[in-house]
């Protein structure tokens, strides 16, 4: 990779705030510019990550997968900060790192409907294969020092070093908006005192500067103001466009350091999405048995428990033999076609729905008519009793 500069920081349309760039033209620019790599970086979310993998790829340009997130961080003097920052994937298993905070961030901690990574998860998951870049002006040290808490900074860039060592990277921009050059000042200040690397990036918004006026027309949109409204929240300037690295290596003369350590950073990310392959849940049956085993006992009980509630006490001995039959050969195709683990993880959802007043169906399609579905509780429709055939469902 003999570039001068990546860009490692960039909203696709899959961020739907503020995103305009689409996959197919951001690859084309990319290659345009003789850029051999390239990041995305949505909000909160890997929405776009397999088409941009396909679309790189075809294109013989190294997709970085990566997203920026909001960040909820107290200082030891009990200053609470909620910044951004952005964590690069530099393997497959640091991409599913990242995908546990998203989650939890979405299920566990929404602030004003807008997800939160704790600062505390990072501190105590593993974070190799992740690279974390601070996130600037609007990081948790960027808005300390804007507050005027040089400690708080100085104490979250001390954390950040001592969780993700040589992975971590203090971020740097230089477009326009208020405050950069006092924030580059400090921050490489800090740089050299705790001995961590500086990154630049464009945080990109649109592919051409040309591109602004609907991206702001958009942000518009969403914060609901009119174009006009001197109260419109304006957090993003023209300069934030796919810039060439001609542009970049210019505007960070004075730290080359910062264009160096773009290039360092793609070299480092090798993440490869693996694609076709289908990932089915396992279902775990008791321990000393096996799942077909569990499967055949779990079946038998649950049609003990059908008769009960079919006939009681007046059940005869044609009836069970009818039924016994039928539930036998049944289990005996499934067992066969190796689908005992997709019955009980059926049955386990199905259940979980029932005893948490989840409303569930009593059966369609051609499933209604196993009988072995019937009394694992899968439906509720006896088979037996309305002619329904089990070949329509399954035929070996």
């Amino acid at each position: 990779m003999t570039q001068s500069f990546i860009h490692l920081r960039l909203h696709t349309d899959a961020s739907l705030v503020d995103g305009l760039v689409q996959l197919k033209p951001l690859i084309s620019k990319t290659v345009k510019e003789g850029m051999a790599a390239v990041a995305i970086t949505d909000l909160n979310n890997f929405f776009n990550l397999v088409k941009f993998q396909k679309t790189a790829h075809g294109a013989g340009v190294k997709p970085i997968y990566g997203c920026d997130i909001e960040l909820d961080y107290t200082a030891a003097d009990g200053s609470n900060y909620i910044g951004g920052a952005t964590l690069l994937a530099q393997s497959l298993d640091g991409y599913r790192q990242i995908t546990v905070w998203l989650s939890k961030a979405y299920t566990e901690n929404q602030k004003l409907g807008k997800p939160v990574v704790k600062w505390n998860w990072l501190a105590q998951d593993i974070t190799d294969g992740v690279i974390f870049l601070t996130g600037g002006t609007r990081g948790v040290h960027g808005k300390a020092l804007k507050d005027g808490n040089p400690v708080a900074a100085e104490g979250f860039l001390q954390d950040v070093k001592q969780k993700f060592s040589d992975r971590a990277y203090i971020e740097l921009n230089r477009t326009g908006r208020e405050g950069e050059n006092e924030y580059i000042a400090q921050a490489c200040q800090l740089a050299t005192q705790l001995d961590l690397p500086v990154v630049a990036t464009n945080a990109v918004r649109f592919l051409e500067a040309d591109d602004f006026d609907v991206h702001e027309i958009r942000c518009a949109i969403h914060s609901g103001h009119v174009l006009d409204d001197p109260k419109r929240p304006k957090p993003y300037t023209s300069e934030q466009h796919f810039k060439s690295a001609a542009e970049m290596v210019e505007l960070f003369s004075d730290i080359p350091s910062a264009i160096q350590n773009t290039v360092e950073i793609a070299k480092r990310c090798n993440t490869y999405i693996p694609l076709g392959t289908n990932f089915l849940p396992d279902f775990q049956p008791p321990e000393g048995m096996t799942l077909d085993e569990f499967f055949r006992k779990r079946s038998q009980d649950g049609l003990e428990e059908r008769f009960q509630k079919l006939f009681g006490s007046s059940l005869t001995q044609e009836q069970r033999d009818i039924y016994q039959a039928r539930l036998d050969e049944e289990i005996g195709i499934i067992i066969q076609m190796g689908f005992p683990g997709y019955f009980l993880i059926v049955m386990d959802f199905i259940q979980w729905a029932k005893n948490n007043g989840v409303p569930v169906g009593p059966g369609r399609g051609s499933g209604a008519g196993s009988l072995v579905a019937y009394v694992l509780g899968i439906t509720d429709l006896d088979p037996i009793k309305y002619d329904l055939l089990f070949e329509r469902f399954l035929n070996p």
